[in-house]
């Protein structure tokens, strides 16, 4: 009999619920909202009535391995208490895995969400050939996941991966972790927006100016589709997105001499304007990447087609991501179907 698991990537907007079997393939797909203003033990009740409808309907020919659910937040993973979710407001310190594992009565691993999502990358994604990898999720903020030999790494308290709270600019932008440059300031959704509303404030960017004055949900997605038309200044804040995490990743690059790293997250549809700013500054600040890199990339970007070759030389890719959106899906489904 096929074996199957259930995977949930559990967000601030959006409760998404997967079955997936043990060969990758996606059985059916549900998504609700997330009623957080209802509380968390609705939200809880309502995702777990979702699962065991999921599950109920494909144990006649699959047998269940398990729930994994991706959240957003730092999560003990010794406890299984979410200790702390900005995007899940009243959920810190709650002991969120006990609470879904006993209304469920099945064995369930609670991961963070950028974790899932390295791991969905990792079996069916982008990183599908590599046992080792790191990830980096560009949303509103901006998260990570490292896979070591073909398992998660979660350093000592469940915390590792924090790529977004690396320091790209020594005295830049204030971030609300208490540091000032990190990552997440420059290269999330968030920022992208950020960076525009202070190009029309200086008054250099009328194109930016116009999009936001006719558009109340301006977002990262509509500067990209200027920078794409050939707003400069629409440009300029996506090269400064690629500067940002190129001097992210060439730390990355040296620190942990990985073979593959991967860009995900909805900012990374807009690869194509900022990619090429990753690469100048990988081989400006990495001399392991200098060491490492593919055949052409001197010369321009790796896209996402780029892959580890078994048994080839070895090289350091650093690529988009293939999974879109449910690479947390895949990922949190996969998660039981590892053995402990």
């Amino acid at each position: 009999m096929l074996k199957f698991s259930i995977g949930v990537d559990l967000g601030g907007t959006n409760l998404r619920i997967a079955a997936v079997d043990e060969k990758g393939v996606l059985l059916e797909k549900v998504t609700l909202g997330t009623k957080v203003a209802l509380g968390r033990d609705h939200v809880i009740n309502e995702m777990s009535d979702a699962i065991r409808h999921l599950a109920d309907k494909y144990r006649p020919n699959y047998s269940l391995q398990g729930i994994g659910v991706g959240v957003p937040g730092i999560i003990d993973m010794k406890t299984g208490m979410l200790r702390e979710s900005p995007n899940l407001p009243g959920w810190a310190n709650s002991p969120v895995h006990s609470q879904i594992e006993q209304r469920l009565g099945t064995r369930v691993i609670l991961e963070n969400d950028a974790n899932a999502a390295a791991f969905g990358e990792k079996w069916l994604g982008a990183a599908r050939e590599a046992d080792d990898m790191a990830m980096l999720t560009l949303g509103t903020g901006v998260g990570g996941g490292i896979v070591l030999g073909g398992r998660l790494w979660h350093g000592m308290t469940g915390m590792a991966g924090e790529f977004g709270h690396i320091t790209v600019e020594s005295e830049g932008v204030p971030c609300p972790c208490g540091n000032r440059g990190c990552l997440e300031q420059y290269a999330s959704a968030t920022a992208v927006v950020r960076m525009a509303r202070e190009a029309i404030a200086s008054g250099r960017a009328p194109g930016l100016d116009r999009a936001a004055s006719s558009d109340p949900e301006f977002s990262a997605k509509a500067v990209y589709n200027l920078a794409i038309q050939g707003d400069q200044e629409a440009k300029r804040i996506f090269g400064r997105v690629g500067r940002a995490l190129g001097i992210g990743i060439a730390d990355l690059v040296n620190a942990l001499n990985l073979p593959m790293y991967v860009v995900g997250g909805g900012v990374s549809s807009a690869w194509e304007a900022f990619s090429p700013f990753i690469f100048e500054e990988l081989r400006q600040r990495s001399m392991v990447y200098a060491a490492t890199a593919p055949e052409g990339s001197l010369s321009g970007g790796q896209g996402a087609s780029a892959q580890v070759e078994p048994g080839g030389p070895t090289k350091t890719i650093v690529t988009r991501a293939l999974l879109g959106s449910d690479a947390g899906l895949y990922g949190a489904a996969r998660l039981p179907m590892i053995p402990s």
